[in-house]
């Protein structure tokens, strides 16, 4: 059976008909036939559009790094306004929102905690609620499959725009399912309304939806990068290369100074479950260490079930503490309107990784001490699975 797309239901039922709507979209926005959910909306005889909005990276997807602000403007070839929700305001404002009926959230999430385009949604529900706007929250599939749960739960006091809730890293929810548990477990109370999909279930990854990839941010090039992000993300936080500037961002790891075999061959030898961890040198094209020679590891899954993402991704920041302790580095603020707090500490959801990688801890010795508050969390995301 085909997946059908929360967006396609939309669209087909009528349900906009008479009403003026806005749009939260980027270009990964579309269809299984590629087609954009703005222009299939401008093309309903009953569908006012009155504005769109934009993400991080903006509504085009324009901007590449993960800290660049993006303008207000306008669509010249649908004429509407295009507000971006990644600028002086992260939340639409009164004015944004001034003659809309309904907001429309259709954005494809990866299914890690710190992907920002959750916190877009979370704060359209908030000024949903706020302004007297409905919302509708347009499914999709959580591309690295919606039953594996991993990593730690962010903390009170670490909250940001790289995470909000205290949910896992991986939660293995679709972007509906988080708009549910965000709306009601966390109390944002606003009007909402999850368009399902049909044909999608929880162990289909991306490869078996049978829909196309468009990348969701610049930096999300492939499913294969999202079946890594979960943890490979954390290297945000420290001054090594996660890849940024070259063609396999967040599967590429690596540093100056490193030995790739050497460095691989240690990481092998933990016989992680689903992983092969390839010895590489790359050069980064920019951001960090762009130009220089780096070593280290490409990470490729070898059996997406196994496979441990959050786990691998901290085993391969331990080795690099212990292999390369003079160049390893944290991170230091701002991160993500974050002016004081270590954005490794935000990006984990907590201080305690930062503390066990500078003792020394190993992936797996390290994933056992999250393993409480996952399963405290399951019972609470178990009522918000809506398939």
């Amino acid at each position: 059976m085909p997946v059908v797309l929360g967006s396609d239901r939309l669209l087909a039922s009528g349900r906009l008909d008479g009403l003026t709507v806005g749009v939260v979209a980027n270009p990964a926005s579309v269809n299984g036939e590629l087609q954009h959910i703005v222009d299939r909306a401008a093309l309903q005889p009953r569908v006012r559009l009155g504005a769109v909005f934009g993400p991080q990276h903006g509504f085009r997807a324009g901007a590449q790094d993960n800290m660049i602000e993006t303008a207000h403007g306008a669509d010249e070839v649908r004429r509407l306004p295009v507000y971006s929700l990644y600028s002086e305001t992260r939340e639409p404002t009164a004015a944004m929102l001034a003659g809309l009926d309904a907001l429309v959230v259709d954005l494809q999430d990866v299914g890690a905690r710190v992907y920002t385009f959750a916190y877009t949604m979370a704060n359209c529900l908030r000024a949903g609620r706020t302004h007297g706007v409905k919302v509708i929250v347009c499914d999709r599939p959580n591309p690295i499959g919606g039953t594996a749960v991993e990593g730690p739960v962010l903390e009170p006091g670490l909250e940001s725009f790289v995470g909000q809730f205290p949910i896992p890293m991986r939660h293995g929810l679709t972007i509906g399912e988080l708009a549910r548990l965000f709306n009601d477990h966390f109390g944002i109370g606003a009007d909402l309304e999850v368009v399902r999909m049909t044909g999608w279930r929880r162990p289909m990854h991306w490869d078996r939806t049978r829909l196309p990839w468009v990348m969701p941010s610049p930096n999300m090039p492939t499913p294969d990068t999202a079946e890594v992000y979960p943890g490979s993300v954390l290297f945000e936080g420290t001054t090594l290369s996660e890849g940024r500037g070259t063609t396999r961002p967040f599967e590429l790891l690596g540093m100056p100074g490193i030995v790739p075999e050497r460095f691989a061959a240690a990481l092998n030898a933990m016989r992680l479950g689903g992983v092969f961890f390839r010895p590489v040198e790359f050069e980064p094209t920019f951001q960090k260490h762009a130009g220089a020679r780096c070593g280290g590891c490409q990470v490729h899954v070898t059996d997406r079930e196994a496979f441990h993402p959050v786990e691998a991704a901290v085993a391969v920041m331990s080795e690099f503490h212990r292999q390369g302790p003079f160049v390893f580095g944290w991170r230091m603020p701002p991160y993500e309107y974050e002016h004081e707090k270590m954005p490794i500490d935000i990006l984990a959801g907590s201080g305690a990784l930062r503390s066990q990688i500078e003792a020394g801890l190993d992936g797996p010795c390290i994933a056992t001490t999250w393993t409480d508050a996952v399963e405290a969390f399951m019972p609470v995301r178990g009522r918000y699975l809506i398939y």
